[in-house]
């Protein structure tokens, strides 16, 4: 059970986790009126998201149904509970305009996979490549919406490829490191439609910028 101050996140029906990248990609990620939050999960940044932006619709799809009864549960339980809906759906088969798309996407596609199937499909590529994700975002992102993921640094380039492949362009960037004396871990990313002036930033866990990313979540 992890408690946050307007609302608490309910594990126990499912194998995914509460962790610093959804955290951070719900505390960073730029919202609007109809946003979109692929492979929900918890519900996690689902709910983050409509705390950040309060006259928002929120549309949080996963295809775990674990997941989605998880995700359910704890949106049931929360004040923000009529402006979130769960849906049981691929991304690929979503329809729908968006002015706000964020994914925590499964990201390790050259590794071996999980011996429990709900954490597989929550930590490889199998069930949505970076292509997929990247397509689909597009599709579903008005014209001046935005697309905001969260990554490993060492997936950087590979996200990066695939969303300018499909013709995004970056917008922001920011590094989260651990201690300040090392590289940064992963990367948050957004993406637009159209060429911007890129901002990039790298912050450390537990700074005076982190800390202002995250005050109004934790307790």
């Amino acid at each position: 059970m992890f408690r946050f101050k307007r609302f608490t996140i309910d594990q126990d029906l499912c194998a995914m986790k509460v962790g610093m990248d959804g955290v951070m990609l719900g505390a960073w990620a730029q919202g609007g009126k109809r946003i979109l939050d692929i492979g929900t999960g918890t519900g996690l940044i689902a709910l983050m998201m409509a705390q950040r932006n309060l006259d928002s619709l929120v549309t949080a799809i996963d295809i775990d149904e674990g997941a989605v009864r998880q995700a359910t549960k704890n949106v049931e339980n929360s004040y923000f509970r009529h402006q979130i809906e769960v849906r049981h759906e691929a991304v690929q088969q979503h329809e729908g305009c968006y002015d706000a798309i964020v994914c925590n996407p499964p990201f390790f596609s050259d590794s071996l996979p999980a011996p429990d199937a709900q954490r597989n499909i929550a930590r490889h590529t199998d069930t949505l490549s970076y292509a997929e994700l990247m397509q689909a975002a597009y599709r579903l992102l008005d014209e001046d919406g935005v697309l905001s993921v969260v990554v490993p640094f060492d997936y950087k380039k590979r996200m990066e490829d695939e969303a300018t492949f499909v013709g995004f362009f970056p917008q922001r960037i920011l590094g989260l490191r651990t201690v300040a004396q090392k590289p940064a871990k992963r990367y948050f990313l957004s993406f637009v439609k159209h060429p911007v002036e890129r901002q990039s930033m790298i912050i450390t866990l537990g700074d005076e910028e982190y800390n202002a990313l995250t005050k109004d979540f934790y307790l």
